[in-house]
């Protein structure tokens, strides 16, 4: 976790050093910048894997080619040994792009795994942006005359460049000459597995297996850090599937990991969040929050999430407390974000009545993660000075799962949402939280009716009816109008049509 950002083209400095400071929260660390021929590039950075030489931006050993960058390359041991170790100047992971953009150009990127949001400019006048297939790292830019700017939050640009900012697209690449063309690539976006099986046989054994094993090495891959490192454990299947790895995986190391969990009073979630964690053999913390808690911090929650869509609004608020909590402790989180997506966990997937709508469902949801959940896990963390890392959207449990039969993900009478997962778990976890139904955050936490019910009651039916239109599509409820003025206050002159994500039921 870092705030980058950085200019190709005219800049004044102190515009750059506006916009770092405004991010501050992200990179509690240190603040560098550095100018590189016509570009600029700064750095407001969090080192993670290489606490000691981490700091951005990073330079090459002649200092002719520079990187800032946000994110977690995973398979940065790999690509080192094929450079050789001795063109390294670090042990940070970003330094790997920066040498391999030097080896082998624009299709380094292609072969970076992890997610990432990258800036690399040369001396010689070569620029490039490129951002990671999921868009788990955030990235915005906007451009005006001859200056292109970019930057990790939407915060962080002056007033007067909002209306041109937009979210740069996952798996792209920018450079001056070539524009945006595709980069990193969106795994597989049709099943291809098992294509010999009628879509009613039961899943073979192997699969579950798989899959199972899958999830456990993005687990692992996921605890690599120099700094310490514990889970967001929301007491739902998917949280408790990642403590339960983790600490699997801890204690084979001889340690115990910290599990942070947060809720009202009698909520669902810390009860099965205790359950978890004295099964899994967790170091457990955990903050119980009144509703006047969660009512006051609501502008706040809107000022660092930087959306004001209500369901979103709902899970930041005890997200936010959490990684309040978590931030005392550790400075990486792992989150179980991503499985509902992949595994068609929410409650309108098990609408469909067949795998072909399903599957064009998830991945439509799959392409919106980077303006919805994913933005909620990256700005509330990025506001505690926490990198969040996401084992389920490692591209090869994501492509994993996309490649299954969609129909397997259908629900049904023996078919409870997500089954495929927790099946694959099965033993890891007691029987009432593997199979408990399905909350959303805000939800098994007590959140969405304390906020709806005391923020939908600021506002009249009459604003509603008056200011509904002020975006496309219109505001839905007397809430959402509500979190819309914050969000205005907050952030205006946002084009709220190319830069907000809502979710929308049809």
């Amino acid at each position: 976790m870092s705030a980058i950002v950085a200019a190709h083209g005219p800049i004044d400095v102190e515009l750059g050093q506006r916009m770092l400071k405004r991010m501050a929260h992200r990179g509690p660390d240190g603040s560098q910048t550095h100018q590189v021929g016509q570009a600029w590039l700064g750095s407001q950075y969090l080192s993670i894997t290489d606490p000691d030489d981490g700091a951005q931006p990073l330079g090459e050993a002649q200092q002719a080619v520079w990187l800032v960058g946000d994110g977690k390359i995973y398979n940065y041991r790999r690509i080192r040994e094929e450079l050789g170790e001795e063109r390294f100047r670090t042990r940070s992971d970003l330094e790997t792009a920066l040498q391999l953009y030097q080896e082998r150009g624009l299709a380094a990127f292609s072969q970076l795994w992890g997610n990432f949001a990258l800036v690399i400019a040369a001396e010689d006048g070569r620029f490039v942006a490129a951002r990671d297939a999921l868009g788990i790292a955030p990235l915005y830019w906007a451009e005006r005359g001859e200056t292109t700017l970019f930057a990790s939050e939407l915060k962080a640009f002056d007033e007067d460049w909002r209306p041109a900012v937009e979210p740069f697209p996952p798996g792209h690449i920018w450079t001056p000459d070539g524009g945006l063309v595709t980069g990193p690539t969106f795994p597989v976006t049709a099943p291809a597995l098992l294509k010999s099986r009628a879509p009613y046989e039961e899943p073979p054994a192997w699969v579950f297996d798989a899959l199972r094993e899958t999830v456990i090495r993005s687990v692992e891959r996921s605890m690599d850090s120099a700094v310490p490192l514990g889970v967001l454990l929301s007491g739902g299947v998917d949280s408790s599937i990642v403590t339960a790895i983790a600490a699997k995986l801890a204690a084979d190391r001889g340690q115990t990991i910290p599990t942070f969990a947060v809720g009202m009073e009698g909520s669902g979630d810390l009860a099965a969040a205790r359950l978890v964690a004295e099964h899994a053999g967790t170091e457990h913390k955990e903050l119980i929050y009144t509703a006047e808690d969660a009512i006051e911090l609501v502008p706040q929650i809107i000022a660092e999430l930087e959306s004001f869509d209500p369901t979103l609004v709902h899970s930041a608020v005890p997200h936010h407390m959490v990684s309040e909590l978590a931030a005392e402790h550790v400075k990486v989180v792992l989150a179980g974000e991503g499985a509902d997506e992949l595994f068609a966990g929410y409650a309108h997937y098990g609408q469909h009545e067949t795998g072909a709508a399903l599957h064009e469902d998830l991945l439509s949801t799959i392409e919106g993660m980077h303006i919805g959940g994913l933005q909620r896990v990256d700005r509330v963390a990025g506001a505690h000075g926490l990198e969040p890392r996401v084992p389920f959207l490692d591209l090869d449990v994501v492509e994993l799962a996309l490649a299954l039969p969609p129909e397997w993900k259908l629900t049904g009478t023996d078919r409870p949402a997500k089954w495929m997962l927790r099946r694959a778990f099965d033993g890891w976890l007691p029987d009432e939280v593997l199979w408990r139904r399905k909350e959303q955050f805000g939800e098994g936490t007590g959140m969405n009716e304390v906020l709806r019910e005391h923020y939908g009651q600021t506002v009249t039916e009459q604003d509603l009816h008056a200011e509904a239109a002020a975006v496309d599509p219109p505001l839905r409820t007397r809430e959402e109008l509500a979190y819309y003025r914050m969000f205005t206050d907050t952030l205006p002159g946002l084009n709220v049509g190319r830069t907000i994500g809502r979710f929308v039921q049809a």
